[in-house]
């Protein structure tokens, strides 16, 4: 006789395994399910994604590999209206996404990136990092720092034919938009903690960080204001899922507390006595986060980093990505390639 009967069962007391069930659902891209997996969709029909993007900028670009051990990519762009006489700045771009979705393959990063590489001119490495919540923080900044590794040993003159040719590696800025543009502040903590090394060759001359997503347990006022309008409109707002894009990219059991996601958190590093060099933070005035981006860029002043703050009235976080081709971006794009070859040096 079978001992796997209904009535056996009764009086152990054992119950049938239950199926995983989902914990988060992230706009319908990533479900994490209660035993840990996790499952994403390739459709992101939903979200505002390019359509058209420019085919007639004068840039070339190409993939290639920087981590082989985690198969980690990055895309380089180079202008071809500039000889190789001329040697350009090296923009390392890092993409948004509230660290669990997105590539620099998305239409819109792209588009972005070819009109930075074209219009500033500059060499643009826009990289993809490893996403949560598979591969939960710090793993996004560690990637970010082998992207730097990478970059000091292309410096060697054994590296891409473009760097040899195009880059100056004493002009490097780290840049990048939303979760990005985190990465871009906690590489400029490294650099100046002196927990990244990059050698003779290879110079940061500036950060520029786009509306970064920073994060704290206390709400700001405009993200309390954000909040009550979420309740009685059903607009697109990509500051919807930022709570539960924190509580899948952080740490299991950490708050929005926790130094990857608050610079100025109870556990956070002071930064008083930690280096900068020059920082551009861009503010949309519409987004949620911009009391965040102004507590961020007053406290850096305070402490005497050289920050300058570009406002951008009426436009909503991540404007640059969902509109790179937009009024409001051609100004975006003027402020960083004004930053960028107006910046030489100096650390705050």
């Amino acid at each position: 006789m079978s001992s796997s009967s209904p009535a056996a069962s009764a009086v152990s007391g054992s119950a049938p395994p239950q199926p995983p069930h989902v914990v988060e659902d992230c706009m319908g891209i990533v479900q994490l399910l209660s035993d840990g997996t996790v499952t994403r969709s390739s459709d992101y029909s939903h979200l505002p994604i390019l359509r058209d993007i420019p085919s007639d900028l004068p840039v070339q670009w190409k993939d290639v590999v920087y981590d082989a051990t985690h198969a980690l990519r990055l895309r380089m762009y180079r202008p071809t209206t500039v000889g190789k006489a001329k040697k350009l700045p090296v923009l390392v771009y890092f993409h948004g996404g509230g660290f669990c979705i997105a590539s620099f393959e998305w239409p819109n990063f792209h588009a972005g990136a070819l009109r930075l590489a074209g219009e500033l001119p500059a060499i643009v490495l826009s990289a993809d990092y490893r996403l949560a919540p598979e591969h939960r923080l710090p793993a996004a900044h560690e990637d970010a720092m082998a992207v730097f590794s990478w970059l000091r040993d292309q410096s060697s003159g054994d590296g891409d034919a473009w760097f040899a040719e195009f880059a100056d590696f004493g002009r490097v800025f780290v840049c990048g938009d939303s979760a990005g543009g985190t990465i871009a502040h906690h590489i400029a903590v490294r650099l100046g903690s002196g927990a990244l090394a990059l050698g003779d060759q290879v110079r940061v001359a500036g950060c520029v960080i786009l509306w970064p997503y920073f994060g704290g347990e206390q709400r700001t006022a405009s993200e309390a204001e954000a909040e009550a309008r979420l309740l009685v409109s059903s607009e697109f707002d990509p500051g919807r899922n930022f709570d539960q894009m924190w509580r899948m990219a952080l740490p299991e059991g950490a708050t929005r507390d926790h130094p990857a996601a608050n610079p100025f958190g109870p556990e956070s590093v002071p930064l008083d006595g930690v280096p900068f060099p020059p920082l551009l933070v861009a503010k949309a005035g519409k987004d949620r986060m911009r009391d965040r981006v102004a507590e961020y860029v007053n406290r850096l002043r305070a402490m005497g980093k050289n920050v300058e703050l570009a406002e951008f009235a009426g436009q909503g976080h991540g404007f640059f990505v969902f509109e790179p081709l937009g009024k409001a971006s051609d100004e975006l794009v003027g402020v960083v390639k004004r930053f960028v070859y107006c910046t030489y040096g100096g650390h705050g």
